[in-house]
């Protein structure tokens, strides 16, 4: 072993210490989801998530100040930092989430250094190690079943073995409804049930108002999910809601426009091992980011960028789409993210600052999303090779945003930034949508806005560019420079006029406030497409009713939580009684 100076081996330990200090503390916020879900404590299932959110950044600031207090030395020298980077690495190489205790270090790093002198020299800008790749079966985070006994014995022994506190409402209805639903489709071609394999992660993965149930079906060399979301009838029964085995359904369930999953994971990386096996596409930052470690999500990614940087040409360019009056966007056509950049100034009549929207983003990431929000990842200076942006994309950059540019012959840094999972804007895809399409976007639009306006969260500006179309056809809201609590909007009708003169006047003859809010207006999104109009209103004419958002704000104070499903209604096991 290198030998390394006393004070960066007290700086190391120090920051080891309060990594395995926060990890603790952030378990035990965790662990506590499994009484929420059984006493149906939904208030304190929200305000859990917020805690768990915020624990990251204050404990890496008390780690900061305590790096201080263990040396006399000054802590701005960065040979001191590169000595404790090495001694750090030794000290982690056994440790069960080095890779989550390297993203620590680089955050208490990049608290000391205002997110400068970004090298791997400094900080682990590269892993320290290969990741381990061990055979999952090696480990001890699932429990396997087999279908020798049948399935009904098979899916009892499943649900029976979660242990939950609260007894089942209906334990023979729900197997049979599983039951039922997998042999129709997913076990359909199975010669023998007796051959089937089934791998149930030991820890249930909570959020909103439900736990679920994850695991994966193995049977002729095939690999399908069995996701099994459960809910509390709020009466003192748990029941199994429906059963989701595709591909595309389990991705929307760990969808990166939800909050944080709420699951018992002491090492991260294997979970995330096993979700690869049944979420193939979804790189391994997106599944941090669902377990809740988005931090070191953020690592993850830009460690898949660079990569990607060496293996690909193309250049960065203007985000298609109508320009935003508050960002400059920006995005790699190879590459399936937007970058966002406040501008320096914005464009009339936007009226909010800087500062502003940074909280909008912030309440973004601390708030349920409910599957209508995309996760928006901050970074400080990130760094670009110059030669592979666009000379239009640069020369907007420069015009739009020159205070948050640093450009030399080889480097763009961006000072502040947001990076979003990119998505055809609505207004772009209706360019081309057949009539079908319209009347699923439509629909889906509408959806997004009751949604967000259910989990008390006003878009603001709901323009058709302001909201995105996923793979999956689902439309994601992502422009948040004016959203809003719904809470904190006031509802009203328009006057009728009293005079000609009013009726005929290009301008309102009656007060408004800074927080009225007119649903009348709302029809004004859809002009030139009175097709989309058209399909909106047959399905959501409400949302033009002053009335329905007052209700919504009634329900919202008097703590009333809904239930965000990330599947369809229709898929939803009716409770009826088991058969016999």
């Amino acid at each position: 072993m290198t030998n390394h100076s006393p004070t960066a081996r007290r700086i190391a330990k120090t920051i080891l210490n309060g990594f395995d200090a926060y990890f603790a503390d952030y378990q035990n916020i965790t662990l506590g989801a499994k009484a929420r879900f059984e006493t149906a404590a939904w208030q304190g299932v929200h305000q859990a998530n917020r805690e768990r959110i915020d624990l990251y950044k204050i404990k890496a600031n008390q780690v900061l100040k305590l790096v201080r207090s263990v040396t006399s030395k000054d802590t701005s020298m960065l040979e001191l930092w590169r000595d404790a980077r090495a001694t750090y690495a030794q000290l982690i190489a056994n440790h069960s989430n080095y890779e989550i205790a390297e993203t620590f270090f680089n955050s208490v790093f990049c608290s000391q250094f205002q997110h400068e002198h970004i090298h791997d020299s400094n900080i682990f800008v590269k892993p320290s190690r290969t990741p381990d790749d061990k055979p999952l079966r090696d480990y001890s985070i699932y429990i396997s079943y087999s279908g020798k006994h049948g399935l009904e014995c098979m899916i009892e022994d499943i649900l029976n073995d979660y242990g939950f506190s609260v007894p089942w409402e209906n334990l023979p209805r729900d197997i049979e409804h599983i039951c039922t639903a997998l042999r129709a489709t997913p076990l359909a071609g199975l010669d023998h049930e007796k051959n089937l394999r089934v791998d149930m992660l030991e820890s249930v993965f909570y959020r909103n108002k439900a736990a679920y149930l994850v695991g994966r079906m193995m049977f002729g060399g095939e690999v399908i999910p069995l996701i099994l979301p459960c809910l509390n009838n709020g009466r003192g029964g748990i029941f199994v809601d429906t059963v989701l085995y595709d591909n595309d359904s389990t991705s929307i369930i760990f969808s990166f426009t939800r909050s944080y999953f709420m699951v018992d994971a002491p090492i991260p990386s294997r979970f995330v091992r096993f979700l690869s096996t049944i979420m193939p596409l979804k790189e391994r930052s997106e599944l941090y980011n669902s377990i809740g470690f988005h931090k070191h999500g953020k690592t993850e990614f830009y460690r898949h960028i660079l990569s990607h940087m060496k293996v690909s040409n193309d250049k960065f360019v203007i985000a298609p789409g109508i320009k935003g009056m508050v960002m400059s966007v920006f995005t790699l056509p190879s590459y399936p993210v937007v970058f966002k950049v406040i501008k320096d100034r914005f464009d009339r009549p936007k009226t909010v600052t800087e500062d502003i929207v940074r909280e909008k983003y912030k309440f973004v990431s601390r708030s349920d999303r409910v599957g209508r929000m995309a996760d928006t990842q901050e970074y400080t200076n990130f760094i670009f090779y110059r030669n592979r942006f666009s000379e239009e994309l640069l020369a907007e950059l420069r015009e739009l945003a020159p205070s948050k540019l640093v450009i030399d012959d080889k480097w763009v840094i961006i000072k502040h930034l947001y990076v979003e999972r990119r998505m055809e804007p609505l207004n772009l895809y209706l360019l081309h949508a057949s009539a079908e399409e319209t009347r699923e976007a439509m629909e889906e639009y509408g959806n997004a806005i009751k949604q967000l306006a259910a989990a008390n969260i006003f878009p603001g500006d709901m323009l058709l560019k302001n909201f995105g179309v996923t793979r999956h056809g689902r439309v994601v809201f992502y422009d948040y420079d004016e959203l809003c609590p719904l809470t904190e909007c006031n509802f009203r009708k328009i006057p009728e006029p009293q005079t000609a003169e009013q009726e005929l006047a290009d301008r309102p003859w009656y007060t408004v406030a800074e927080a009225d809010v007119f649903p009348e207006e709302f029809r004004l999104f859809f002009s030139g497409n009175p097709i989309a109009r058209k399909a909106f209103e047959d399905e959501h004419s409400d949302l033009y009713d002053y009335r329905f958002w007052r209700r919504l704000q009634e329900r919202i104070r008097a703590g009333h939580i809904e239930s965000a499903f990330p599947y369809r209604r229709a898929w939803r096991f009716k409770r009826r009684a088991a058969k016999g």
